[in-house]
């Protein structure tokens, strides 16, 4: 096996490592974002709809 082959397989491995590397940070981020998100949610006043409940439509 040459010193090229070598090379090149160690440079695959390395770049595999860090794409998952990058992923599962960019996940970690994305989980962590949406779980702020959500805990938020409750603080948040509710919109009152304009019309929802205001009137009844009773045509057939």
């Amino acid at each position: 096996m040459d010193i090229n082959s070598i090379m090149s397989s160690q440079l695959r491995s390395l770049q595999s490592t860090v794409q998952m590397s990058v992923m599962s940070k960019a996940l970690s981020m994305e989980t962590s974002a949406v779980a702020e998100m959500l805990n938020n949610l409750d603080s948040q006043p509710v919109a009152v709809h304009p019309h929802k409940g205001a009137s009844v439509d009773i045509k057939a």
